[in-house]
């Protein structure tokens, strides 16, 4: 059986292993019955992506004056930390309670090309009003960086079938970073304003395909509103809150739409965005809430 967290309502978070994984979320809706919220698109669908989530230029950066070259695996450029990142590694069940689940995973240095050695770990609360939860920490023995997520996927409607046009989303974020050609950041934070990228007031998401980070407003490392999305045929609304200073909204996947919380793609080659350097006697740590009304 599938690790599981069940609330008094009866809803429930199925988890897997493999990737540190949200493997289902399952609610009620207007019509009272329980349902599945979440899309199994492949890929990394609701796993946990490191050592670093999005992508780098060139499959390489420099830290301290030295330059470390890593697997590429997009292009020319590496994407959610290699080939053989933590969404396809079998982490460990390092703790579990009524309401909560753990995992862990030890990444060696090198891994993947990165430096230092790494301690992972994901904890999973699921809280009786439909919170979920996700806690990140990380710890490495040598200077790297570090930048996590989870890669789930949702549909409102509870059909992975149906489109996600219709459903209405809200992003407190008056900027985003462009992306070039192969969808690296330029660099520049540039404003939503006039743009299809304005989501500062709830509307319908559409049909255009998005796989853009937003700037979101007031990144000041405490956990705050990053996104709303409502689905109005079957009432329901899923709210977002993080302590990560980006959002990625990416609609690639037909009937899915994820949004993930994160630091900016690229960072290490950006002095600009938010550092995800992690150096020896430091903790890593991020929070994100996925709340459901």
């Amino acid at each position: 059986m599938p690790p599981t967290l069940t609330n008094g309502a009866g809803h429930r978070v199925t988890l897997n292993t493999l990737g540190a994984a949200i493997a289902g979320i399952y609610l009620a809706g207007g019509d009272g019955g329980v349902a599945c919220v979440t899309v199994d698109a492949g890929g990394s669908a609701g796993k946990t992506i490191g050592r670093y989530a999005n992508r780098i230029a060139r499959g390489e950066f420099v830290l301290d004056g030295t330059t470390y070259k890593l697997p590429v695996n997009e292009g020319r450029n590496t994407l959610h930390g290699g080939p053989d990142g933590f969404s396809k590694r079998e982490w460990r069940i390092a703790g579990e309670s009524a309401g909560s689940i753990e995992f862990a995973l030890h990444s060696p240095d090198g891994d993947q090309g990165f430096p230092g050695t790494m301690e992972c770990r994901v904890r999973y609360t699921w809280s009786d009003d439909d919170a979920l939860r996700i806690d990140y920490e990380a710890t490495t023995d040598k200077p790297t960086v570090i930048n996590l997520t989870n890669h789930v996927y949702f549909n409102l409607t509870a059909d992975p079938a149906a489109s996600i046009a219709a459903h209405e989303l809200e992003i407190p974020a008056s900027a985003y970073t462009p992306l070039d050609a192969e969808l690296i950041p330029t660099g520049e934070i540039a404003a939503v304003a006039g743009t299809s990228r304005d989501f500062r007031k709830r509307r319908p998401i559409g049909n255009e395909k998005f796989d853009c980070n937003f700037a979101l407003d007031g990144a000041d490392g405490s956990l705050r509103h990053a996104a709303t999305m409502h689905e109005p045929a079957s009432g329901r609304t899923l709210v977002v809150e993080t302590t990560q200073p980006g959002l990625q909204l990416y609609t690639g996947k037909p009937g899915a739409v994820a949004l993930e919380t994160q630091h900016f793609a690229d960072a290490p080659h950006h002095p600009n965005f938010r550092s995800t350097v992690l150096r020896p006697g430091q903790t890593f740590r991020a929070t994100t809430v996925y709340r459901f009304e």
